[in-house]
């Protein structure tokens, strides 16, 4: 089964913004507002994903400092997780349940290579079976670590926030009814996304948001 697209240049993004405006012209009302999308690619692996459990809960602030005192501390692979101690690792300001969440990461041995050629819903259910790894994690790693042009992620906020505003919605729709909004969106969902979240900041700061 193929992975599909993947978003690896700023023209994969310009091809995933012109079918967007193509299919839904408020996207193109958007673009003209955002201007060119960021590519946002991150580093596939067992850092990425020991990274957001790092950011789970905490500003992006906190979790930073937490980032930059584990890698002081040599306490980002796999290996060094398994073999610190709690108190290693609450010293660099992990909380208790984060602790038993890298140590699961850690001893899940995750095939991080094979996952580059999975289809997308093998590898988000891949990763929601480790604790701490929710869906929404999983499809930002599907999206960001490894490019994946249709997957979306419609329990985040922000994009909730953003649909609500570009297509005057009453209020934010659910991730459940996000995710169906989107199903059009396709193969380009992960653009859509990066559209929404983009669309987001503008309005923000054009008029704020509630």
């Amino acid at each position: 089964m193929s992975v599909g697209r993947l978003i690896e240049t700023p023209e994969c993004l310009t091809e995933g913004c012109a079918h967007l405006a193509r299919v839904e012209p408020r996207f193109a009302a958007a673009f003209a507002e955002t201007g060119p999308l960021p590519l946002r690619r991150r580093p596939d692996g067992f850092e990425a994903l020991l990274s957001a459990i790092v950011s789970q809960q905490v500003s992006v602030a906190a979790a930073n400092a937490i980032w930059g005192r584990l890698k002081d501390a040599r306490l980002t692979g796999p290996r060094k997780v398994i073999w610190a101690t709690e108190q290693e690792l609450r010293a660099c300001g992990l909380s208790r349940q984060k602790i038993r969440y890298a140590k699961a990461l850690a001893e899940a041995r995750i095939p991080f290579r094979d996952l580059r050629a999975a289809p997308t819903e093998e590898v988000i259910t891949t990763l929601v079976a480790v604790p701490g790894i929710g869906r929404w994690t999983a499809e930002i790693y599907a999206m960001f670590s490894l490019g994946r042009a249709d997957v979306f992620a419609p329990a985040d906020l922000a994009l909730q926030e953003s649909a609500r505003l570009l297509f005057a919605l009453p209020e934010r729709p659910t991730e459940k009814a996000l995710r169906e909004m989107a199903a059009p969106w396709a193969p380009w969902r992960a653009v859509a996304a990066r559209g929404l979240w983009a669309y987001y900041h503008v309005a923000k700061n054009r008029e704020g948001i509630r």
